[in-house]
């Protein structure tokens, strides 16, 4: 079971970070088309929210994988998360956006739990001590 808990954690964080990774990075390569989104949704600012989205998602991202400043990151990345589903994902009358609003939420707990629990092994935050 102690190398369960060894690998949990860096897997946790692996699985949260390459969905953020991903995206940030598809947004990375479509700026107008995020921009174009995110006004849709009728939020003022979208190039601040672009902008936002990338430090988040590419920036909190990849803290996330190497497990730096986590217990930090972990709930600003919660917010962000939180933020997407309301902003984004609030058509319940469509059964695909209420899934995608409850995945967020999911993500959201992940984040609070890396918050309580750490970086785990693995980690730069581990390896400072």
């Amino acid at each position: 079971m102690e190398k369960a808990s060894t690998y949990a954690a860096p897997v946790a964080r692996l699985f949260l970070a390459i969905l953020f990774l991903m995206a940030g990075f598809g947004k990375l390569m479509n700026p107008a088309g995020t921009i174009g989104y995110i006004s849709s949704a009728g939020l003022p600012f979208p190039e601040l929210g672009y902008a936002i989205a990338l430090a988040a998602e590419l920036g909190g991202g990849l803290l996330i994988l190497v497990g730096y400043q986590v217990r930090l990151i972990a709930p600003l990345m919660a917010i962000f998360t939180l933020a997407t589903a309301v902003f984004f994902h609030n058509n319940f009358a469509d059964q695909t956006q209420q899934i995608m609003f409850m995945k967020n939420i999911a993500i959201a707990g992940g984040f609070l739990a890396l918050m309580a629990n750490g970086a785990g092994a693995l980690s730069i935050d581990d390896r400072k001590g």
